[in-house]
């Protein structure tokens, strides 16, 4: 069977009782395919060289920012830097590209949490949507630490502890599960001991772990990442899906870095 349409980061469902994920393939917003369900079957990527911006539409050549355009890139709230640097928070300058968005989006609250995947990182996300920004970055258990009431003040939460604690990920190690075993409880106390008191406050005294288990039937030895640019038909079988990355053997491929690209996906 072909499916084909603009690509889309994948849609994730997250059973929190059993902490298995569900994955959907998504074509111009749409779930179209249930791509657990492919999971130790050949499937084929055909890419047909048309790149759309996911925002406006336009014909590009290269996409920025989850398949923006350039104009695009430049002008929405939701790619300006303080999205990627929230302690840049210029809404108060008055200089915010959409206030009623930012409003929207930064003024809600927000979560502090710790991730478990190549190491404990700390990070921050909107508080309806951690599981799907766990689940994107791979992460094999989360612990969210901390509510704060906007943006600006988890991010700059999160620059004080990062200065003691990563705040990145290393996909390569995430995609072999080289999982660290440290103890989330030793990382909390580093936030405690970090954080100025007025930032305490935030900190959650009861807190919660969620488990996270990927439709994975083997990980790869050695990462090695392609691109449908380079690549535009690619077929192998699906050894597993973990964050945004589709696993063929050793062969991986970021379905979320291909946003705005004119795929077909052939099962069967």
């Amino acid at each position: 069977m072909d499916y084909s349409g603009s690509l889309r980061k994948m849609k994730t469902e997250y059973n929190q009782q059993t902490g298995d994920i569900n994955y959907f393939f998504n074509m111009d917003g749409q779930a179209v395919c249930n791509m657990n369900e492919l999971v130790g079957q050949e499937i084929t990527l055909t890419f047909a060289g048309k790149i759309n911006c996911t925002h406006c539409g336009k014909n590009i050549r290269k996409t920025y920012s989850d398949g923006l355009c350039y104009p695009c890139l430049i002008k929405l709230p939701q790619a300006d830097m303080c999205i990627l640097k929230p302690e840049q928070c210029h809404f108060h300058k008055g200089t915010c590209r959409d206030e009623a968005w930012g409003l929207a989006n930064c003024f809600i609250p927000h979560t502090l949490y710790l991730a478990r995947s190549s190491n404990i990182k700390i990070g921050i996300t909107r508080d309806h949507q951690h599981f799907t920004r766990w689940v994107d970055q791979g992460a094999s258990e989360a612990m969210a630490i901390g509510t704060f009431p906007n943006r600006l003040e988890v991010g700059l939460a999160e620059v004080a502890i990062s200065e003691k604690l990563s705040d990145k990920t290393n996909w390569r190690k995430m995609l072999t599960n080289d999982i660290t075993d440290k103890n989330f409880e030793d990382y909390v106390e580093i936030a405690k001991n970090t954080l100025d008191d007025e930032q305490k406050k935030h900190l959650l005294e009861t807190r919660q772990t969620f488990q996270f288990n990927y439709p994975v039937n083997q990980y790869p030895e050695k990462v090695k990442s392609f691109k449908l640019d380079k690549c535009r038909f690619f077929s192998n079988v699906l050894t597993g899906i973990k964050g945004q990355y589709l696993i063929f053997g050793n062969e991986v491929i970021n379905i979320r870095s291909h946003s705005g690209y004119g795929i077909t996906l052939t099962t069967g």
